[in-house]
């Protein structure tokens, strides 16, 4: 089998001197064990898409079909990169310290964007918070298609009351890019409201993630 030895100097740069220092190619070569697959598949965007910059913003926003077709990958190869990008994602949810504070909108959406805004399909999440607004937990409530996701407001007023929380913040990706609530949107954040008020929490924030943008249902008036 032919080596690839730039593939062994970027394994040899990241011992030295750590990952980081490795470019975004050369950590793809590393895993697909393939020079030629990693640059086709970070420049699909030179070629068939438009308005795209990043080719691993395109990559992180594909499924396993569209990876395993564009890249030309085989199952393996395409396990591989999957499995690479979802570790990265539950790292990032991971390492949120316990002693953050959500002081505003900003703050929740700083934490989300870079954790949803590259996903292919909806999300929801809930983030619990005591007193200080200090974050409890953050938790995946509902996994959806390209354009919704079901979400049944006791589920959410279950996470607060299973963490003692005093209020909470809700979350969800619109995978389109653009965060702009929908009426269905405003309809589940009332009703998530109410349910909240019932039992004591406060609902403080809807956050709809796009890309590289947000929408806070807080700052606009709409709770």
């Amino acid at each position: 089998m032919k080596r690839d030895f730039r593939i062994c100097e970027s394994m040899e740069t990241m011992e030295t001197m750590g990952a980081s220092a490795v470019t975004t190619e050369d950590l793809l070569a590393i895993i697909l064990g393939n020079r030629e697959k990693a640059h086709k598949l970070l420049h699909q965007d030179e070629t068939l898409f438009t308005g795209v910059k990043d080719g691993l913003s395109f990559l992180c926003g594909e499924n396993y079909d569209s990876i395993k077709y564009m890249g030309k990958l085989t199952r393996g190869e395409t396990a591989k990169i999957l499995a690479s990008l979802e570790l990265g994602r539950r790292i990032a949810f991971a390492t949120m310290p316990e002693a953050a504070k959500i002081t505003c909108p900003s703050d929740a959406a700083k934490f989300f964007m870079p954790r949803l805004r590259h996903k292919s399909n909806e999300e929801f999440y809930v983030m619990t918070l005591g007193t200080k607004n200090n974050v409890i937990r953050v938790r995946q409530l509902a996994l959806g298609s390209t354009s919704s996701a079901v979400v049944n407001p006791k589920d959410v007023v279950t996470q607060g009351l299973l963490t003692h929380s005093s209020s909470l913040i809700i979350s969800h990706l619109h995978p389109s890019g653009n965060p702009y609530r929908s009426r269905e949107d405003l309809e589940l954040s009332i009703a998530i409201k109410k349910a909240c008020d019932a039992v004591g929490l406060v609902l403080l924030d809807h956050i709809i993630v796009g890309l590289n943008t947000y929408y806070s249902m807080k700052e606009h008036g709409d709770l």
